[in-house]
């Protein structure tokens, strides 16, 4: 990592602020999803809706900052942070999504240590 230029460690960084976001954003997705909202219809109980909704929310709006910046340091294209918005709206896909980009910009700045 000390022959690391400050781009790449910049890019490195960017990318695990990016993963550990995607993760959860992921896991409040899937919680609001799959437990709070059965909860508030089928147990009449919003609770779970009311807490998770708006921490998701605020998260979803940090994982889109971390993204773009990842983005922009990577030197991508505007259209594919496209997937990583949607990813952060369909329970499961910022975990698929989390992977796939992680394999691109290790494609494109091999770790050397």
């Amino acid at each position: 990592m000390t022959n690391a230029t400050p781009e790449a460690r910049g890019l490195r960084a960017a990318l695990l602020r990016f993963r550990i976001m995607a993760y959860v954003v992921g896991v409040a997705l899937i919680v609001l999803v799959f437990v709070g909202i059965p909860l508030q219809i089928w147990g009449d109980n919003p609770n779970v809706v009311h807490v998770v909704g708006p921490i998701h929310g605020f998260l979803y709006i940090a994982y889109l900052v971390v993204g773009a910046d990842l983005f922009r340091r990577a030197g991508w294209p505007i259209w594919r942070l496209w997937v990583v918005v949607v990813s952060g709206l369909v329970p499961f896909a910022a975990f698929v999504v989390e992977r796939r980009v992680a394999r691109q910009v290790g494609e494109q700045q091999p770790v050397t240590e």
